[in-house]
């Protein structure tokens, strides 16, 4: 299994035949190859989140899976969808995905109620990966930590909108995850920060700190 970071809060995940795309905000991979993707999950209904997924799956035929009001929202381009909500695990040819509380807010940019934010837990090949969407530091990680132990966690760290740095370090404690990579920063001045300090408040714990650079990917 592959994971790619895509810039800002976007993922790509590959395992066999199966591409995945999380929160196809592309500003910063405008070059992206969108072929074969399999399907799209969205955290919440912001533009920087949602970006240009109803658009990638009427190209590629692939399903949005959101929370129920999002996808219904994704419906009206004519594309399949999967709406969800919090609660059991969600099967799926390549694994399994579990949507978890996000502490956030959620609309279109016409306004529309896109309904809760969330995080995603994925299971696939036997690990899990946490993408925690938009969100505070919140008690939910805990609950994260101890029932599902993700190996691998993606926390936003840019703050004012999300956790902040020291915030993510505590959230990374909570979830007792191995591998912490960040996410939400330096797209925009308002989540400008130094991601030096992100890498030695992670290292600090005994955790590993795994910043990417846009379009690189790694094994898992």
């Amino acid at each position: 299994m592959k994971l790619k970071y895509l810039g800002h809060s976007a993922f790509e995940i590959t395992t066999g035949e199966y591409k995945i795309l999380i929160d196809p905000f592309l500003v910063k991979a405008p070059d992206y190859d969108c072929s074969g993707v399999t399907d799209i999950f969205v955290t919440h209904g912001h533009a920087d989140h949602l970006g240009k997924a109803p658009q990638i799956a009427m190209k590629t035929g692939a399903v949005i899976t959101a929370i129920f009001e999002l996808a219904k929202h994704c419906s009206r381009y004519g594309v399949d969808v999967n709406g969800i909500s919090l609660g059991g695990w969600i099967e799926y040819p390549w694994g399994r995905v579990i949507a978890v509380p996000a502490f956030h807010s959620s609309s279109s940019d016409d306004g529309a109620y896109t309904g809760s934010p969330v995080g995603f837990i994925f299971d696939v090949e036997g690990k899990k990966i946490y993408h925690a969407g938009d969100t505070s530091l919140n008690s939910e990680m805990k609950v994260i930590g101890e029932i599902y132990h993700p190996e691998y966690s993606i926390l936003p760290v840019g703050g004012h909108f999300t956790m902040d740095i020291p915030h993510a370090c505590i959230g990374a404690q909570w979830l007792n995850t191995k591998n912490v990579i960040p996410m939400h920063y330096n797209t925009f001045p308002q989540i400008e920060t130094n991601i030096d300090g992100f890498k030695a408040g992670i290292e600090k714990l005994g955790m590993n700190p795994v910043v990417m650079k846009i379009e690189e990917s790694i094994e898992i």
